[in-house]
């Protein structure tokens, strides 16, 4: 493999390793530019439009056009075809892993193939000229900038009179850097200096107004560049957060025949020439050319062209914001009877066959009980989900407020990128009368109550908004539950594995749990999860998730925990029994309490199952 190029997934492309990031090259570390940069030879985007996805963009807010992000592959002879996503190395300073002497570039002068080498001859340690590493180092500002660590600030940080007269000079190299446990120690090697300064990690420092806002961006930031930045390690978490929404494409969208002639008219630059012209010959001129070029009659682009008129492809289907997941649930529950297979949401519904099953058990057991407490169930056999790249945060999750960087910076592209993914699942949801019955106990109102004002107080955000009624506390619950039955039963790792909770209360109630996995191949996932929708497999799962509710490996100091994890905002649930990997968890591993499931005779909040 060329050592210039580094293959990159799509879905970590407009996550972990999407804009800003820092990530490790073949040789380098390196940090993504943004999407200004994600351009063809003529300065066009790179990547492709995704079409038909209207309705995905109105439900998410989002009012520009989205593109994957380019492609390019490796030829044989070493050539790239296609578009690449532009990278910098950073950090920029490199140091001697032996006599800690830093560099800065010390790259430039060098042929590619050559390694950087500590240019250090007074010493006996580095007699050899060890090769140089990047530093772990960077400066972090609340407002997504990022920089080299200024050292020759840090190490005159508090000089004397004759120190103050030191000048840095990024050309030659006099700083020498030492870690001293957890700290960090600097030192200036000029004769008539000396300066030395040692700070711990975390150090924080103002930003600058002269410091690059971006590694790529060689101009200071556009606001006042005097707020305080931290000194982190490069893989600290907060260095990168990666901000991206999605939503599934549901009738009508994922009913659209993209080969057929309409389809293909509504997406070429054809479609507007006709619309423009102005006259009727040089419409019908136009007709005839497009036909030509799509091999078919002038009859059928003219009844394209009718069915683009009428509305085409959501026919005046208006989806404000907010109402995503309603759509989705609506969608999930309703069974579409001419379904193709060539469709991007199928869907089979197993309702007649789970309500047969639920009275061949008698009445009050623990499976009748289950069985009695479910309303639909439905297993997705295809789903297409689309997921966009909003932008990132940098210390996200600390007192400062993260402000959002826009993927291309200043927040002016009309594109954002994004990825089409594939799959399969498992929709189910709960009657709503045993639902609401439940909930409204008041020892279940409390604890719930206890959850809603802890999370107040954490300033918390997450995209849909989330409310800890008692309701989605038991959703949440069951489905990081079922995603671990389900590690056992599908064969696919728990971190492939992503939930969807539908929860509201009110004339619109939802209380509905989507299990799926999404894949960018559009071929789909190896398939096996969509079939344990089956009645008897899934009353089995059910059971399953019900039992683990009642027990931990870590109980009773689980169970009788008043807060754990993050904010402290889980109770009866830690690795051993509730917690998913991350990628897999709407909302970051928070929210989550067994006890709504089993629950606690002491507290006098009865188990769910008691409500049937």
């Amino acid at each position: 493999m060329n050592e210039e190029y580094l293959p990159i997934r799509l879905s970590h492309l407009i996550s972990y390793y999407s804009v800003g990031s820092i990530i490790r090259g073949p040789e380098y570390l390196l940090s993504v530019k943004d999407i200004r940069e994600w351009t063809d030879s003529s300065g066009s985007p790179g990547g492709r439009i995704i079409n038909y996805v209207d309705r995905v963009r109105s439900a998410l807010g989002i009012e520009q056009k989205l593109r994957e992000p380019p492609l390019a592959q490796e030829l044989d002879n070493g050539l790239i075809d296609g578009v690449c996503v532009p990278a910098v190395r950073f950090p920029r300073w490199m140091r001697c892993p032996k006599c800690g002497l830093l560099h800065y570039t010390p790259w430039r002068d060098l042929a590619a193939d050559e390694k950087p080498h500590c240019s250090e001859t007074n010493t006996d340690i580095c007699r050899d000229s060890p090769e140089l590493e990047q530093v772990p180092w960077v400066m972090v500002h609340p407002d997504g900038h990022l920089a080299d660590v200024p050292w020759h600030r840090l190490a005159h940080y508090a000089p004397n009179n004759e120190q103050q007269q030191c000048r840095a000079d990024r050309q030659k190299a006099y700083l020498r850097i030492r870690e001293v446990g957890t700290d960090l120690e600097l030192f200036c090697g000029r004769a008539d200096c000396r300066a030395r300064y040692r700070f711990q990690k975390g150090f924080k420092i103002p930003f600058g107004s002269q410091t690059w806002r971006q590694p790529w961006i060689f101009a200071p930031p556009d606001k006042d560049g005097n707020g305080i930045a931290e000194i982190m390690e490069i893989n600290d978490a907060r260095v990168y957060s990666p901000q991206t929404c999605s939503a599934l494409v549901i009738p009508p969208e994922s009913r659209i025949r993209q080969g057929a002639v309409v389809g293909r008219l509504y997406c070429s630059r054809y479609y507007k020439q006709i619309k423009k012209a102005r006259t009727p010959l040089a419409r019908k001129g136009l007709i005839n050319t497009v036909a030509m070029e799509f091999r078919c009659t002038s009859a059928q682009i003219g009844e394209a062209l009718q069915e683009i008129k009428k509305g085409y492809p959501n026919y005046g289907k208006n989806v404000t914001q907010g109402i995503l997941l309603e759509d989705e649930y609506l969608a999930l529950m309703r069974e579409i009877l001419d379904l193709r297979d060539d469709e991007d949401f199928v869907t089979r519904h197993h309702i007649a066959a789970w309500r047969s099953l639920a009275q061949k058990f008698p009445e009050g057991t623990k499976l009748h009980k289950i069985a009695g407490s479910i309303e639909t169930i439905t297993a997705v056999n295809r789903l297409k989900e689309i997921m966009v790249f909003v932008g990132f945060q940098r210390k996200a999750g600390t007192e400062e407020e993260a402000v959002l960087v826009p993927p291309d910076i200043i927040g002016e592209s009309d594109w954002l990128p994004a990825i089409k993914l594939y799959g399969e699942g498992i929709f189910f949801n709960f009657q709503e009368d045993i639902m609401s019955r439940w909930e409204k106990q008041p020892a279940i109102k409390e604890l719930a109550e206890k959850f809603r004002q802890r999370y107040v107080t954490t300033g918390l955000k997450f995209e849909p908004d989330i409310t800890p009624s008692a309701r989605f506390l038991f959703l949440h619950t069951m489905a990081h539950l079922l995603i671990r039955q389900l590690e056992t039963k599908s064969g696919y790792p728990a971190a492939s594995l992503k939930e969807r909770i539908y929860c509201s209360a009110g004339k619109k109630a939802m209380s509905g749990i989507l299990i799926y996995i999404a894949v960018p191949d559009i071929a789909g996932s190896l398939g096996g999860l969509a079939e344990l929708a089956e009645p008897r497999r899934f009353l089995q799962l059910l059971s399953s998730v019900f039992d683990h509710a009642e027990w931990c490996s870590l109980d009773p100091v689980c169970s009788e925990h008043e807060g754990q994890g993050p904010h402290l905002l889980n109770r009866a649930a830690c690795h051993a029994c509730a917690l998913i990997p991350e990628p897999s968890c709407a909302c970051g591993n928070i929210l989550l309490d067994r006890t709504f499931i089993h629950g606690d005779e002491l507290s006098g909040i009865p188990p769910f199952l008691d409500a049937v």
